[in-house]
């Protein structure tokens, strides 16, 4: 959506408004030179001239601004019939600027510029069918016009009939065609083309995927100073792609966007300032630049800026702001937005806990293909909130969040695995899933799979193996796989036995509230092993592992 605004809004400007060019003998002249030169013309009743000194003042060129004054001479000029005049005095009506917005004045100055067969005009009428100004939407009759203009080689045309290809909008889509007649507008020029036929490389869109060739083309536009092809570079040169990765060179790029307001710029150059890549971190400078792109309607914006008042970062901490912006950018149908407002809903933050609001925005992110709001629901289901419980639900969408990579759907469709809830027990699954999560460092897919080594479930069993996974787990702080490192110490399983060591494992987790290692932590002081003989102590961590829930606990306070 905020591509397809970006688009209308330059054709809008480009609509009808051709760049003044001088002539090869008035080349040389300085504009205020060629100004005078044309102002003498046109007072003479040159038509040419007159459509030309019109361009002259709406553009500044050897004289101030003056939209007023254009739209005068490009009415002497459209007055004598002058086809450049006509769609030059078109473009100021549709734009209302130096006159009242008149699109149906338009529409019939378009139709005399093309009954000369004026290719600005064909695509000056196909912009108005494509958008319904001054006469009826037909974005098929908008094809038709685009292609009368694109083949007489006009380069707005040749971009336009691209647009409608590529988005299959008043024709079959056909990436081929697309790229074909963005190729024409882009190697006369069109800054627009050229971004966009970056994109087609980029993403491989009816041609072999090369990112060499889309810097190649995005560069171009870049240097044009066409925010699309700014944007884009700066995201192939933080990324790496086809080009050395560089992120000063992307924060350059991503300001050049956000100088002009745009508010991608913005919402990039802002992810760069938070997260301190390629310039100096400043959480303050990204809450500003987050609000000007939110401000303007970008959804990564919005909910970037959601969760800076989420988390308390450059910012009061404010949930109920977050959940304002949060749903901001879920309204327009952003994924991330409707993913971050569903966890404010199920956990209660900043707006009244609701699972079933919950589940709902979850739902809509899901379906967009967002692996965490995927993961999300499948927890949903798994859990019963918000809906009834269903393991054949829950399944289906880990599955769908593991399948993408998501660590927390991986972990989750392994434990379905090993336990048969929704699909049939699979220990050998459960391992299979459980080691994707854990490769990527995720902490409790790397307790699990260290407790499938250590029990010989779905893998042959081996204690080495599960004490590395382990340590692994509780290095990152999870609590359970604290607990178990403390417990492969005490009974040296994969490693040397070491009381000190276990009982330092056992703390970790009973500080986090394990009941189990709170348990264990108390009966070693009880025995004096690995700390000091501690009565007092033993009796208050035993206390507390019975009051978790520990049995084993239970039972010592009884015959204490």
């Amino acid at each position: 959506m905020q591509e397809e605004n970006r688009r209308l809004k330059q054709q809008l400007n480009q609509l009808a408004s051709d760049r003044y060019q001088p002539s090869a003998s008035n080349s040389k002249l300085t504009p205020e030179q060629d100004f005078a030169r044309a102002r003498k013309a046109a007072d003479q009743g040159d038509a040419s001239a007159q459509a030309d000194l019109g361009m002259m003042y709406r553009e500044g060129r050897g004289v101030g601004k003056d939209p007023a004054q254009a739209v005068h001479w490009f009415r002497k000029a459209a007055d004598q019939g002058n086809a450049k005049g006509q769609v030059r005095l078109a473009g100021m009506y549709v734009r209302g600027e130096g006159v009242a917005r008149d699109n149906d004045r338009a529409f019939v100055l378009l139709k005399l510029s093309v009954a000369q067969g004026e290719p600005s005009g064909m695509y000056g009428l196909g912009w108005m069918y494509a958008n319904g100004r001054g006469v009826a939407k037909d974005e098929k009759e908008a094809v038709s016009w685009y292609r009368k203009a694109a083949e007489q080689g006009y380069a707005d045309g040749q971009a336009s009939l691209g647009f409608m290809y590529r988005d299959g909008t008043g024709i079959a889509k056909d990436d081929a065609q697309a790229l074909h007649w963005f190729r024409k507008a882009a190697e006369q020029g069109s800054a627009l083309a050229q971004a966009s036929l970056g994109g087609m490389y980029a993403n491989g869109q009816g041609v072999a995927k090369d990112d060499v060739q889309a810097v190649s083309w995005y560069r171009k536009a870049a240097e044009q100073g066409d925010a699309q092809g700014q944007h884009m570079l700066g995201v192939m040169y933080q990324y790496g792609r086809g080009v050395g990765k560089d992120e000063k060179e992307a924060v350059n790029w991503y300001r050049k966007v956000a100088e002009q307001g745009g508010a991608k710029g913005l919402a990039s150059l802002g992810i760069m300032y938070r997260d301190g890549r390629g310039v100096a971190k400043d959480e303050a400078q990204a809450l500003s630049l987050f609000r000007k792109a939110a401000e303007q309607g970008s959804t990564l914006a919005q909910a970037s800026l959601g969760a800076m008042y989420r988390d308390g970062t450059g910012v009061a901490k404010d949930e109920a702001q977050a959940v304002s912006w949060f749903r901001k950018a879920a309204e327009q149908g952003d994924a991330q937005g409707q993913h971050m407002l569903g966890i404010m809903y199920r956990d209660g933050r900043g707006v009244a806990k609701d699972e079933a609001q919950a589940l709902s925005w979850f739902r809509k992110a899901a379906e967009q293909g967002n692996a965490l709001a995927q993961a999300a629901l499948g927890a949903m289901y798994a859990n019963g909130q918000g809906v009834a419980k269903d393991d054949v639900q829950a399944v289906s969408w880990f599955r769908k969040a593991a399948e993408q990579g998501d660590a927390y759907g991986q972990t989750n469709l392994g434990l379905r695995y090993e336990k048969g809830l929704g699909v049939t027990k699979d220990d050998g699954e459960a391992v299979n899933w459980y080691r994707k999560a854990a490769e990527q460092g995720y902490a409790r897919g790397q307790y699990r799979l260290g407790l499938m080594y250590v029990n010989g479930k779905g893998i042959d069993k081996n204690d080495n193996l599960a004490a590395l996974w382990y340590r692994k787990s509780a290095e990152q702080g999870y609590p359970e796989g604290q607990f178990a490192l403390g417990w492969v110490y005490q009974q040296g399983r994969g490693v040397s036995e070491d009381d000190r060591v276990a009982a330092e494992w056992y703390r970790k987790a009973a500080e986090q509230g394990v009941a189990g290692a709170m348990n264990n932590l108390g009966q070693m002081y009880r025995r004096g092993e690995g700390v000091p003989r501690d009565e007092s102590l033993a009796l208050s961590w035993i206390r507390k592992a019975a009051e978790a829930g520990d049995e084993n606990a239970k039972s010592t306070l009884k015959n204490w």
